[in-house]
């Protein structure tokens, strides 16, 4: 595609348009905001402003016109989020610095109306990731950040055998001083590695430890010479010294054509590519015949047929089930899923919750066809950071053609909720392909959204299409998004797995995956359904937690904090004509438990009603009588069919 550069002249804006050229994207034109006049510096906590002087110079090394606008907000939103989660209020923030950005966008597309691309350097700041993106999305342009998430001591290695060229123009952390200012990346590199060894300071200078300007790398057609530059100190002390290097005269080069070789990182780490390895050495077994499983399955559904929409609240947690319209055979599917909408509105009305008190959302389809078209319609309900969700096809009733389920939080405060709605393209992990965000964590669960094993970096399935390659590079995708989550949101917790639902398009399938991924403490489900998105092989649902649960105490109003590790149970048991298994995991001192429980055998009358409410009865009966601890909540997933 054809894409504009946001330009700060430093070495991840630089680098990051070395990929985008790798990724065979177009370059067309440069932006970037400046300072007002005789400003040579702003405290801005969106953008690089030291070394505006020199970025006409990084333009014309490109040869792409430039445009600049002067930089008039301010940081008014300082949040982890930017704009509303209702709709309605989604959109900018008056006087936000951010709108600058929005202004100078605008300029560039009304320009370059075929633009479609935007290169961002950000490695991790969330911050500036999540402004961005906004931007992007009210102008229908994509971020394309292939810096996100990297390693930053493999990136600053990477920019160097790259061939790129670029020199420290500001300091402002610890072991570095005036002295540093004007050497280059190479140079830096071993005292930037011991001083991240020492006191952890980014590589990268990714917490603001220094700012850099580039002078040349291989989409440069003309490289940058400085002639004349001049030391300005803000502060001199012990601790950091804050210096800048001001720019006063510069000339370009004629330069040779580069023969660089720019490397990508690997599609899938070690970790992952064993788990591609394992299905790959299953995956020509067959399964036994008598494998447990029906030969066909009638319905693929959550709940019963007949059963109306219900909700209920556990604690600060209300679920809605089983929301289907009653009677589709006569409207759009828009409509149809218009009208779930409406239901769940209504039912979270009840306790006082909105649409954006949700936090996770399942949707099922009669057919994957219909995606694109409830894909728009889902996206209206929604503002910045929608929840998080799994789609998938599965054979509903007659005249059904979607059918929704949701879990909403009680929220006291916005704090309490915290998504990473990551939309643009990289290495690390797919953009959302819909309305809905990677993750979110609230009270300590962390809803990660169904993942396929995309290609991150074009948003493609593996080509030949691969079991293998797809289920890694979905488990990948997991890790990464909590890992990432876990980096935003402050970190100082662990995650643990509570539960994975693996969905397969191919009941062959089955065996190899569940080979490859099953965790033997976590409890994991492998369903066979009709299709999946994009029509892929395997998509992967997961909940984890923190592992920091709130404790009832006495002497603390509303309880007590505490850091607890998981404990994963299997147990099994027979009843007259049911056999029985379960898989839990539960903390010691806290409701905090998920329990997938399979059920088995002749368990009443032949008529569908009656035997889901025989499989619930049998179900609930013997959980409580057999576990001695309390689950606070139980979801059934039903899938009928046979006498399983």
């Amino acid at each position: 595609m054809k894409y504009l550069a946001l330009l700060s002249g430093g070495k991840d804006s630089c680098y990051n348009l070395v990929h985008c050229a790798k990724n065979g994207h177009e370059l067309v034109a440069a932006a970037s905001l400046r300072p007002e006049p005789g400003k040579e510096e702003l405290d801005s906590y969106l953008y690089q402003t030291v070394g505006q002087d020199a970025i006409e110079f990084v333009a014309q090394a490109l040869d792409v016109p430039l445009y600049r606008h002067v930089i008039t907000g301010n940081a008014v939103e300082q949040g982890s989020e930017y704009g509303g989660r209702d709709p309605a209020h989604a959109g900018g923030i008056e006087g936000d610095e951010t709108e600058d950005l929005f202004s100078l966008l605008s300029t560039v597309k009304n320009h370059h109306p075929d633009v479609r691309g935007v290169s961002v350097g950000a490695i991790l700041s969330n911050y500036q990731r999540v402004r961005v993106e906004h931007v992007c999305r009210r102008l229908d342009l994509t971020p394309l950040c292939y810096l996100w998430q990297r390693d930053q001591g493999e990136l600053l290695s990477e920019m160097i055998e790259a061939g790129m060229e670029a020199i420290l123009i500001k300091v402002a952390g610890i072991g570095l001083t005036t002295k540093h200012l004007q050497k280059t990346l190479a140079e830096m590199q071993p005292t930037l590695v011991k001083l991240n060894d020492l006191y952890g300071s980014h590589i990268c200078g990714e917490g603001g430890e220094y700012e850099s300007l580039t002078l040349d790398c291989s989409l440069f057609k003309r490289k940058i010479v400085l002639t004349e530059v001049e030391v300005v100190i803000h502060s001199d002390n012990d601790f950091a010294t804050v210096a800048y290097l001001r720019i006063k005269n510069a000339v370009l080069e004629d330069k040779a054509a580069d023969q660089y070789h720019i490397p990508s990182p690997p599609l899938l780490d070690d970790d992952f590519f064993s788990i591609r390895v394992a299905i790959q050495n299953h995956h020509q077994q067959q399964l036994p015949e008598d494998h447990g499983y029906t030969d066909t399955i009638d319905e693929s559904v959550v709940g019963p047929i007949t059963c109306p929409v219900s909700s209920r609240q556990s604690g600060s947690w209300v679920a809605v089930t089983n929301i289907q319209t009653a009677s589709s055979e006569n409207i759009s599917i828009e409509e149809e899923v218009t009208e779930c909408f409406y239901i769940i509105r209504d039912e979270l009305v009840k306790y006082n919750l909105k649409l954006s008190n949700c936090a996770h959302i399942n949707i099922f389809l009669s057919s994957m066809d219909l995606f694109s078209a409830v894909n728009p319609i889902y996206a209206t309900f929604f503002g910045t950071s929608p929840p998080a969700r799994a789609c998938v096809a599965v054979d509903l009733p007659q005249g059904i053609r979607v059918r929704m389920d949701c879990i909403a939080f009680v929220e006291k405060s916005s704090s309490d909720r915290q998504a990473l709605h990551v939309q643009g393209l990289s290495y690390w992990a797919p953009a959302n392909i819909g309305p809905y965000s990677q993750a979110i964590i609230v009270d300590g669960r962390i809803f990660v959204s169904g993942q396929i094993g995309l290609i991150p970096s074009h948003l493609v399935l593996p080509s030949p299409q691969s079991l293998a390659t797809e289920t890694a590079l979905a488990s990948q995708h997991v890790y990464r998004v909590i890992d990432a989550l876990k980096n935003n949101s402050g970190g100082g917790w662990k995650s643990f797995p509570q539960a994975d639902l693996f969905w397969l398009t191919a009941e062959n399938d089955l065996i190899s995956a569940r080979n490859a991924c099953r965790d033997s403490k976590n409890p994991t489900l492998f369903l066979a359904v009709k299709s999946l998105p994009k029509n892929a092989l395997v998509e992967k649902q997961t909940l984890h937690h923190t592992g920091r649960c709130l404790v009832a105490d006495e002497d603390e109003d509303g309880g007590t904090l505490r850091e607890e590790v998981p404990i994963y149970e299997h147990d099994s048991l027979s009843s007259p004509g049911i056999d029985l298994s379960w898989e839990i995991s539960r903390f010691e001192h806290s409701k905090d438990a998920c329990a997938i429980v399979s059920v088995k055998g002749d368990i009443g009358p032949s008529t569908e009603e009656n035997s889901f409410r025989a499989c619930a009865y049998y179900t609930q009966h013997i959980i409580y009588q057999a576990i001695s601890h309390t689950i606070s909540d139980i979801h059934l997933l039903i899938i009928a069919g046979g006498t399983t």
